[in-house]
Parts: C-alpha cells; sequence; structure tokens
C-alpha cells in the first residue's frame, strides 16, 4: 500500500477488461488501510440494528440456536453458528496475529530492544491499568472473572482513525501504535490461555503437544510449504478445541512453528529470474500470442516459481490471509457478537459493575497506563519518543488504544458465559469504543499537520510503512 514512485508495479493492459471495471471500485476500497475498519464498524452497526428489530428472532434463530454438525470418520463435532465463528474462524484470525507478532519480532518494530521497549512498556501499562480499574468496579462480585475484557486494543479500528487523520499523524506514531496492539495482542492472548482456559482434559493436550512437535520437525526439515503445516494445524485445532484450551490459541501456536526464511536469497533470485525474462525475451516473435509459445509459458512459470521461493512462508501465508480475515471473518465475528439488545433495561445495564467497569477501563486506563507507562520508559532512560511524536500524539493514540471492540468482545464471551452479564459486557465495550475513537481523534487534531516534505514522519524504513499499511 505504500506510494513509494522505486516500488514496481504490476503489468497492465491497454484497457480494463468490462468485468474488470465491474470491480475496479471494490478493488479500490479494499486497498484503503481504513477499509477493514470500515467493514467492522458496519457490522457491528448492522448487527445491533438486526438485534433490535422485528427480525431480531431471526438474528438468535441463526446464530444461536442453529446447529452444524461435522463428521470426520469417528470424529463428531456439534456447534451452533456462533461458537464455530468463535472457535473455528476466530483461529484463523488468532493466527495471522501469531504471524504478525512472529514476523515484528525477527523483522519489525521489536527486533531489538531500542524499538521495542516504548511500545511494550505502553502495551503493559495499558493492560494493567485498565484491569486494575475493572477489578475496582467488580472487587468481591462474581462479575470479576471479566477483569481481562478492557485490556485489548482493536488494531483494524484504531489505525483506520490514524488514517482517518491524513498528515496530523506522522508515520512513526502509527508504527507505535501498531506495535503496541501486537504486544496487547499477545498479552491477550497469555490471559487466555491462563485465565480463561475451561477443564483440561490431558489425553488431548498430549495429543496437541505431539502435532507441535510434527510442526516443529517440518521447520527443522525446512519445509516450507504451506500445506503440510495447515494440515497438521487442523488437527492441532482439534486437539485444543477437546481439551479444554481455548482452540484458537491453536492458530498462535502454529503460527509460531511456520517458517520465516525463503528458499532461495536474493542474488539467486536475482540471477534466475534475469535468465528466465531474457529467455522470454529472446523466444518472442512479433505478433504471436504467449499461448502458442511453450518456451515463454515455461520462463512465466519459472519466474512465478521463483517469486514463491524468495517469499518466506510466513509472509505468503500472512499475505493470503489478510484480506480473508478483514473482510470476512472479523465482520462475520462482529455481525454475530455486536448484536446487543436496547430495551427498557439499556440505562441500568449501562451503569452495572460490568459496564462502568469495561468504560473506565478503556476510557480512562487505557491512555493512563499507556501515557504513564512511556513516561516511566522515558524517563527511566529505557527508550525514547521516536522522532516527529509528541506528547500530545502519544495521548490521543492511548485513547484510541481503548477501542476495544474485537478481542475485547472474544473476551468477553469467554469471561460471561451467562447471557445478561455478556449483554452488559456488550454494553460497556461498543460505549467505551465508541467514546475513545472520538476522544482520540479530538486530541490527534489539534496536533499540528506534518509538512508535506515528510518532516516528523519518522523512519523512512520501507518494511516498517508495509507494515503498517498491512495491519491498518
Amino acid at each position: 500500500m505504500s506510494n513509494d514512485a522505486n516500488v514496481p508495479h504490476a503489468a497492465q493492459g491497454t484497457s480494463p477488461e468490462p468485468g474488470e471495471r465491474l470491480v475496479k471500485p471494490i478493488q479500490r476500497f479494499m486497498s484503503l488501510s481504513i477499509a477493514g475498519g470500515i467493514m467492522l464498524f458496519g457490522c457491528a452497526i448492522l448487527a445491533i440494528i438486526w438485534a433490535n428489530s422485528g427480525f431480531s428472532n431471526l438474528y438468535h434463530a441463526i446464530f444461536f440456536e442453529t446447529e452444524l454438525e461435522v463428521y470426520f470418520g469417528k470424529i463428531h463435532i456439534s456447534h451452533n453458528v456462533i461458537e464455530w465463528i468463535n472457535d473455528a474462524l476466530m483461529a484463523i484470525f488468532f493466527l495471522l496475529v501469531g504471524l504478525e507478532i512472529k514476523r515484528e519480532m525477527i523483522v519489525g518494530e521489536l527486533a531489538s530492544f531500542k524499538k521495542a521497549a516504548l511500545p511494550i512498556a505502553a502495551a503493559i501499562g495499558g493492560m494493567i491499568v485498565p484491569a486494575i480499574i475493572y477489578v475496582a468496579f467488580n472487587f468481591g462480585k462474581p462479575t470479576l472473572h471479566g477483569w481481562g475484557v478492557p485490556m485489548a486494543t482493536d488494531i483494524a479500528f484504531a489505525l483506520g482513525v490514524l488514517a482517518l487523520l491524513g498528515s496530523r499523524v506522522p508515520i512513526a506514531l502509527k508504527v507505535f501504535l501498531t506495535s503496541l496492539a501486537i504486544v496487547d495482542d499477545l498479552g491477550a492472548l497469555v490471559v487466555i490461555a491462563l485465565f480463561y482456559t475451561e477443564d483440561i482434559a490431558g489425553m488431548y493436550l498430549l495429543y496437541g503437544a505431539a502435532a507441535i512437535g510434527v510442526l516443529l520437525l517440518f521447520n527443522m526439515f525446512k519445509i516450507r510449504s504451506p500445506i503440510p503445516y495447515l494440515v497438521v494445524g487442523v488437527g492441532l485445532w482439534y486437539f485444543f478445541l477437546e481439551s479444554g484450551v481455548h482452540a484458537t490459541i491453536a492458530g498462535v501456536l502454529l503460527a509460531m512453528t511456520i517458517p520465516a526464511t525463503a528458499r532461495v536469497d536474493a542474488d539467486r533470485f536475482t540471477a534466475s529470474t534475469t535468465n528466465a525474462l531474457d529467455t522470454f525475451e529472446n523466444h518472442g516473435k512479433k505478433g504471436h500470442d504467449i499461448r502458442t509459445n511453450s518456451t515463454q509459458r515455461a520462463a512465466v512459470t519459472a519466474i512465478a516459481t521463483n517469486c514463491a521461493q524468495v517469499t518466506p512462508p510466513l509472509h505468503r501465508i500472512e499475505h493470503a490471509l489478510h484480506g480473508w480475515v478483514a473482510f470476512l471473518i472479523l465482520p462475520i465475528f462482529a455481525l454475530a457478537n455486536a448484536g446487543l439488545y436496547i430495551g427498557e433495561g439499556a440505562g441500568a445495564a449501562l451503569t452495572g459493575s460490568i459496564s462502568l467497569g469495561i468504560i473506565f477501563g478503556l476510557t480512562i486506563g487505557k491512555p493512563v497506563g499507556v501515557v504513564g507507562a512511556c513516561w516511566i520508559a522515558t524517563r527511566l532512560g529505557l527508550a525514547e519518543l521516536p522522532t516527529g511524536v509528541t506528547w500530545r500524539h502519544i495521548i490521543g493514540a492511548g485513547m484510541l488504544a481503548g477501542i476495544g471492540f474485537t478481542m475485547a468482545l472474544f473476551i468477553g464471551t469467554l469471561a460471561f458465559p451467562d447471557a445478561a452479564a455478556l449483554e452488559m459486557a456488550k454494553m460497556g465495550i461498543l460505549s467505551a469504543s465508541l467514546f475513545s475513537a472520538i476522544g482520540g481523534t479530538i486530541v490527534l487534531l489539534t496536533c499540528k499537520p506534518i509538512e508535506a516534505s515528510g518532516k516528523g514522519a519518522g523512519s523512512d524504513d520501507q518494511q516498517t510503512k508495509e507494515s503498517v499499511a498491512k495491519a491498518a
């Protein structure tokens, strides 16, 4: 998504085909960094409207009452639709999260202590303070179990807001918020695994450990085809589903075993691809079609193979999953989980301890935790603010980090099996996310726009820009 003029573009025909003209507006929308956030927001609004309309019975019938069964030999899995969404589709989302975490830890903003110190400190502060505030509202009550809900940050929404603000947001702030959210996701995964796990079935956990062992062997023997990993990954998901550890954790563990190295290096890729391009050019005849030229077709196939072999499996899978997660899985999750019924008791629900703990945790705890931890880290000399980023930027980003939505809703479904308590949690999450988005936007609008020269834009590293664009 970078606008760098040095980035090569794919070859284009002289004029678009009729079908391309039809889908081009959709493609342009999907290329926007805010598109995923818009889809997520739209599905959340649709879910609320649907749950409060005359078709609310249909909403509950589809997501909560419809049972889907899968048979594979002696294996039989039966869940309602929302359980399939939260246990299976979200495992794919967590696979993508795991890939992003691994990439950032190897070659991204979390690859060195100097780069990682500030976002790690911000994420830790942004998790601890909201949890403490929630505990203060719910201490001594059964609802205390929901302390993990206000710890989460929704990266799609937060970066979507930053994208809307344009030149008032330096690229370094986007990098900071992206890294913060990735560390935040890692923390949320640990919380889910340790504190929101059901009774453990030891035998299935051993099967899962064996599956992880197989995946590690694949990595050790440098198997770079994604297919064996994904096949064993399905088995790993099933074992975790039956073990009592939440099945989505399997997605993260699978991601950690995906190879991050390529089959060929840049020099071999350049030499081989140049040779294939020369072959393509030397064996072409003016006016002849590639469909009748087997040598040219072989050269094109060789180039495609070279492209696959020079790209690490981690990046290939991440790239392949990103569109499906942003434009299908997360919108479906929002549609199924954000259906909050707003009836006569909505006011009372909004002032309950669950809602208040979440609202104050996200809207107050998040920015206080993020900014406070950043201040401590800089005062101790462990970190420094990125170039072009001011404390006002950090305050705005801290407020945007209070947009919990996806991960907060997910943890809420684990923390509150009781429907009434879950409705209160949804009320708090949606309200807090709205307040945080508005507050963060107002603060960042008061920041001075960045000059066209790019002063204060932070790092010019292309990998950083691409990671931010992809996460957005």
